[in-house]
């Protein structure tokens, strides 16, 4: 299995160049099955990793361009009756595929922001009552434009929580930006990408993700970092239960990719930033430097050796 994952983090930084510690984290959410928020300036190769990451993987795939006239039916589909059968048939919208990537998410109204919620948390959308199955695996890959950039909306506290992870790509180094002008691929050349991965595949190396073995000592460290972020007297937002499943679920993933099968602090540590900063940061702002600023001080404040102390 190490030598596929290899595989598929060499694959993606020959595309997204001069990120492999994005390009690590974001694989390691999605073998999580979790979902990922990528927000940056318009430019930095957001798409490119989502899309990227998507082929590689080999599961279909669709893209949404978000708008403030899309609307929900577009993301989830609608019910047409059908003369023939004399019912309502689901004509699917694009949710109905393993990786969707929600483009510009917060560019669309909070009504179709909405849409996503159920279908990134139960895996699941309702169309006119009825209930429709997605198909498994099921990945959002969303990206955003920072709150600054005219035409956007926030997006609720709600679906951000939905998010596994939350990247920044980043401005690249002089080397990597060198790269990045000298080459001669376009954005057009990710279509051509092979898949390293089979359904089957995938979903035996997430099986496997999930017998990864966690000590009851780092269930402690989880549970004090969680516990600490409630102590802030700042306007950072504390950690729910969910968002220490969330970071434990990716400290496994992290651990399979690191070719461990058990998880130490470090991995937790590794991935506590994308993974609570989106739920620290004031809601109002999401910066990303002030988010990283509070992920440190709550990692800064707790002892892995004696957690709970």
């Amino acid at each position: 299995m190490q030598t596929v994952v290899a595989n598929i983090l060499a694959q993606i930084e020959s595309v997204v160049i001069g990120k492999p510690h994005q390009v690590k984290l974001a694989l390691a959410c999605l073998l999580a099955k979790g979902h990922i928020l990528i927000e940056d300036l318009p430019g930095m190769g957001k798409t490119t990793l989502a899309n990227t990451l998507a082929l590689t993987l080999g599961l279909s795939y669709q893209r949404i361009q978000f708008t403030s006239d899309l609307m929900p039916a577009d993301v989830i589909g609608i019910a047409i009756f059908d003369e023939i059968k004399r019912s309502f048939q689901l004509h699917p919208g694009a949710i109905f595929n393993q990786v969707v990537l929600a483009d510009e998410v917060n560019r669309a109204s909070p009504k179709t922001q909405s849409a996503l919620l159920e279908a990134m948390e139960e895996g699941r959308v309702s169309v006119d009552g009825v209930t429709h199955q997605l198909p498994e695996p099921f990945f959002v890959i969303a990206t955003q434009n920072p709150m600054s950039h005219a035409g956007t909306y926030p997006l609720p506290e709600s679906q951000l929580d939905r998010f596994m992870m939350r990247l920044s790509l980043g401005f690249p180094s002089i080397e990597a930006e060198r790269k990045i002008l000298q080459s001669t691929n376009s954005h057009r050349d990710v279509a051509k990408i092979e898949p390293f991965l089979h359904v089957d595949k995938l979903q035996e190396i997430q099986q496997h993700i999930a017998t990864v073995r966690v000590a009851p000592a780092i269930v402690d460290y989880v549970i004090a970092l969680c516990r600490e972020s409630r102590k802030s007297e700042s306007q950072a937002k504390a950690l729910s239960p969910r968002a220490g499943k969330a970071l434990l679920a990716a400290a496994k993933s992290w651990a399979f990719i690191e070719d461990r099968d058990y998880v130490l602090p470090e991995d937790v540590q590794a991935v506590f930033s994308p993974v609570c900063e989106h739920r620290l940061a004031p809601q109002q702002h999401h910066i990303f430097e002030e988010a990283d600023e509070l992920s440190q001080q709550i990692l800064a404040q707790v002892d892995p050796t004696n957690p709970l102390a």
